[in-house]
């Protein structure tokens, strides 16, 4: 049996590209000097994660301040004081807020996907913002001339021709990354903002065709930052059935970390819709425990009961480093769980009939 395997996104940033990262921000490196330090750690990513026997790569994100925050380079319609989100160990971040509009993308995915094609000819896979992560920069208390439904429209047009960059750059998918999605559940238990921003999200998938989103997947965790979550007390059953209600062909879905893995399957084998491919995380990104080839075939066989077919896969329940500046994780651990969860699933497929 042939068991796909994907990453999520994001590997630890090399020491030298944090250090650049902090001068160009303070003014000490120029733009241009700092793009060639950035493609250097592309570089040697791209040979680390080829390194490790995926069959689809990325960047690891090394260029982008966060996972979240990349389309915001360069605008200046923006003020730090934006939406909190606390975690699990005390420590926070905050979005910025839009303050007037329009509200514009200062770059796109496409341009990353470029780079790393210089330095592979494995496919790759091209991580983006969520359209409801994005609606949070907009202040609860509006902005004079320039209404939610303005924001919204532009927001869309936005989030759909960054969507349309990546896969026009030539990835072979684009993943729209949704950690929000838990944390709706836990500011409203009602689920009313949880579906606010699925109806969101699928307005810009509507943009696209059947085949392209096959290739557009959706992923989903209880965050993970600096070895801390935001949402891991809300109960999946709580996410799952509004989650598969998302036009997108591919999910992948934190389950590594999760308490009662067989419960959780069980939910996701009942909600997921036909056409709907799971990829189901063994890896822990929050423990620096390297998970051995072993444990992932074993966590791979049980995924197999409770999904039967082929419509299932493995991957991280998150990325290794969401944030530029979170390194509570050695860039050598993660290449190591990576390829402990290659050679585990390659392990599992060679199990099952």
């Amino acid at each position: 049996m042939k068991i796909p395997s994907e990453g999520v996104g994001s590997v630890p940033r090399p020491e030298y590209l944090l250090d650049a990262m902090g001068a160009l921000q303070e003014g000490r490196l120029t733009a241009e000097d700092y793009a060639a330090v950035a493609e250097r750690a592309v570089a040697e990513t791209i040979a680390g994660m080829e390194a490790t026997g995926s069959a689809i790569i990325s960047d690891g994100e090394q260029s982008k301040p966060s996972f979240a925050t990349y389309p915001l380079d360069g605008l200046t319609n923006l003020a730090p004081d934006g939406i909190v989100i606390p975690f699990a160990d005390g420590h926070t971040r905050q979005l910025p807020r839009l303050t007037k509009g329009p509200f514009r993308y200062g770059g796109t995915t496409g341009r990353y996907v470029t780079l790393a094609r210089r330095y592979t000819d494995l496919p790759l896979k091209q991580a983006v913002i969520s359209p409801s992560a994005m609606s949070l920069l907009y202040p609860q208390d509006g902005i004079e001339g320039y209404g939610r439904g303005q924001f919204i429209e532009d927001l869309t047009n936005e989030c759909a021709a960054d969507i349309r960059s990546a896969l026009d750059a030539g990835a072979q998918v684009v993943q729209i990354d949704f950690t929000e999605g838990r944390l709706a559940c836990k500011l409203d238990p009602s689920r009313g903002l949880l579906r606010q921003f699925v109806e969101l999200n699928n307005a810009v998938l509507d943009r696209f065709s059947e085949a392209e989103r096959a290739r557009i997947g959706v992923h989903t965790c209880p965050g993970g930052d600096h070895n801390s979550t935001h949402s891991a007390d809300v109960d999946y059953a709580d996410l799952l059935p509004d989650l598969f209600r998302m036009k997108a062909g591919r999910f992948y879905i934190q389950m590594a970390s999760e308490a009662d893995k067989p419960r959780v399957l069980d939910i996701v084998a009942r909600e997921r819709q036909a056409a709907q491919t799971t990829f189901i995380g063994v890896i822990d990104p929050c423990d620096t425990q390297i998970e051995s080839a072993e444990t992932v075939c074993e966590r791979t066989l049980e995924i197999a009961e409770h999904l039967k077919g082929e419509r299932f896969g493995t991957t991280d329940d998150c990325g290794f480093s969401p944030f530029g500046d979170d390194v509570a994780m050695a860039r050598a651990t993660a290449f190591a769980k990576i390829a402990a969860r290659v050679r585990g699933t390659a392990l599992a497929a060679a199990k099952l009939p």
